[in-house]
């Protein structure tokens, strides 16, 4: 099936990446860059097109990205520290962020004649993002076929949807995922910070899959206390 892979730059959607180009076949990756402060990330899914040998489409968001306000990624807001599981982290979220970029990406794949879009959300993301859910998924993929009758027939692909980051790391592992090739930290210092969110997610992911975290973090301890944080209440 030609698939294309909404590819952000970091450890879930590269695994994808290198998932789709094993087991289906990948004709390109599409980035979205809507004003995140973490912009770097997409350097990384360039890194990723040019290892997979496809096309690699930026797309730009950054005008709606400003329209989106109140979300620490994009405006002027700290990055919370702590576990996704934690209320804090709420203000990560972007509204509506994957309900655009899929429907962009679905008319690029309706445009090109691919047959999938597939995007790495999974069930560690469902607490915070509503976008992220298995009913979500559903039903973005039900609206797509009445908007594209008639023209198209594209698919959702969201293998992740019901399974854990830690999941994704072993999937990733499979397929030869070179982890310290993606980009996962939402503050976009030079290094992984270590504590905000993703990092700390990212960090447990690696321990629970029971492989080895090839990133550099400022605070490489910090995701010990924030788990135990998340366990306790």
């Amino acid at each position: 099936m030609k698939t294309i892979v909404i590819c952000s730059g970091g450890l879930d959607s590269v695994s994808l990446a290198h998932m789709v180009a094993s087991e289906h076949q990948l004709t390109r990756l599409v980035s979205f860059d809507y004003g995140q402060r973490h912009r770097k990330e997409l350097d990384f899914a360039a890194l990723c097109a040019k290892r997979l040998d496809v096309a690699h489409e930026v797309i730009d968001l950054r005008a709606i990205g400003m329209a989106l306000t109140g979300s620490a990624l994009t405006d002027d807001i700290d990055v919370p520290d702590g576990h996704y599981a934690e209320e804090s982290m709420r203000i990560t979220v972007v509204p509506n962020r994957n309900a655009i970029m899929l429907a962009v990406a679905f008319g690029v794949a309706a445009a090109r004649g691919d047959e999938a879009v597939a995007t790495a959300v999974h069930g560690g993301d469902h607490f915070i993002y509503p976008d992220c859910r298995p009913a979500f998924t559903e039903a973005f993929e039900a609206m797509q076929k009445f908007a594209l009758d008639g023209y198209a027939d594209v698919s959702l692909y969201t293998p992740f949807v019901n399974r854990t980051k830690a999941d994704i790391v072993t999937a990733g592992t499979l397929h030869n995922t070179p982890f310290a090739e993606t980009w996962s930290c939402y503050k976009g210092g030079t290094q992984h910070c270590g504590r905000c969110g993703t990092c700390v997610e990212r960090r447990e992911a690696f321990d629970l899959a029971d492989v080895v975290d090839p990133t550099t973090y400022e605070d490489p301890d910090f995701w010990i206390q924030a788990v135990a944080r998340k366990a306790f209440g």
